[in-house]
């Protein structure tokens, strides 16, 4: 298994202003590119026995190749 690349920091990142109202910095870019690839991923996929592990394996793939898109 390799080493995920730098996961991009803060989806939503807040500003100092208020930063001190949220109890934490929410979800990493990474999260969110993931939660964006599963969508599109499941709006193809059938999983008879609900189980996502592949689905979910994928879009963590597809968030690092975006997050390495986006240093080049």
């Amino acid at each position: 298994m390799t080493t995920p690349i730098d996961n991009g920091g803060p989806a939503f990142p807040v500003n100092e202003a208020n930063q001190e109202a949220y109890c934490s910095e929410g979800m990493t870019l990474r999260d969110y590119f993931a939660a964006k690839a599963m969508h599109a991923l499941l709006r193809e996929a059938s999983s008879p026995d609900g189980n996502w592990h592949i689905e979910a394996a994928a879009s963590y793939l597809i968030a690092d190749a975006m997050l390495e898109a986006r240093q080049s």
